[in-house]
């Protein structure tokens, strides 16, 4: 029986004897640390790695963590964040979880509560992505209308005007709706790899072009065409769909 996968969290944190303590509690709590007393090598570390949850200290030598946790969000690496600070203003606890954090404990803190905490995080972090399909859509989304046919996210399907209900995978119905909330503009491969991946995702060129293969030949088994998803050569693509 397999062992069960100790969560990654990184510790950003620059009084080093409370940092060490942190990273001792959790890795005794069956998780795994990762600490940094700058954000600068906090933010290279998680735009190239994944990470369960963030512990992020306010008050830094290079920056703030409000700003590493904004700087993540510009280069759409989005991580369950704790903060940990030693400023119990009001002002500062609201700024944080408005900026999307996710608790907000004050220094000096139970280990314990500690804990608890980045498990219950954790806990909702797994729940909400139960809904996700792709990076860019999920389950609750609702259907779409596209180039004639209808496409369901819920049931992961396209509905044809011949009436055929056609299956589709999650990266197929990931590019759909990727190209149907981005018309009329010039598409990167990278861009269009990143919005149903994910930004840290390890996929091919030629990977994507084979989803795309089998996107287009679904509609033209169904008597519809994409010739208005087209491809720009050497950049990507543009999806310049007849107006309605």
């Amino acid at each position: 029986m397999c062992a069960a996968p100790r969560p990654l969290i990184v510790v950003v944190e620059d009084e080093k004897d409370l940092c060490s303590l942190i990273c001792q509690h959790l890795e005794n709590a069956g998780m795994q640390t990762q600490a940094y007393d700058r954000c600068a090598p906090a933010l290279r570390f998680l735009e190239r790695n994944f990470a369960n949850l963030l512990l992020l200290d306010l008050n830094l030598p290079d920056s703030t963590g409000f700003q590493l946790l904004s700087d993540l969000k510009q280069r759409d690496v989005h991580v369950p964040t704790i903060f940990l600070t030693g400023s119990a203003a009001e002002a500062d606890k609201v700024k944080g979880l408005n900026m999307g954090g996710d608790d907000y404990m004050t220094k000096p803190f139970g280990y314990a509560e500690l804990v608890a905490r980045i498990n219950a995080v954790l806990r909702r972090a797994e729940s909400n992505q139960d809904f996700n399909l792709t990076k860019n859509v999920r389950t609750v989304d609702q259907p779409f209308e596209f180039l004639g046919a209808r496409v369901h996210p819920d049931r992961l399907e396209i509905e044809f005007p011949n009436g055929v209900a056609h299956k589709i995978g999650r990266k197929e119905l990931g590019i759909l709706a990727y190209l149907n909330t981005h018309r009329h503009v010039v598409i990167t491969r990278k861009e269009l790899i990143h919005s149903v991946w994910g930004i840290h995702a390890d996929v091919r060129s030629r990977s994507l072009d084979q989803y795309i293969v089998k996107v287009r030949a679904a509609f033209a088994d169904n008597g519809l065409t994409l010739d208005s998803f087209k491809t720009v050569h050497g950049i990507g693509y543009i999806f310049e769909p007849p107006a309605s």
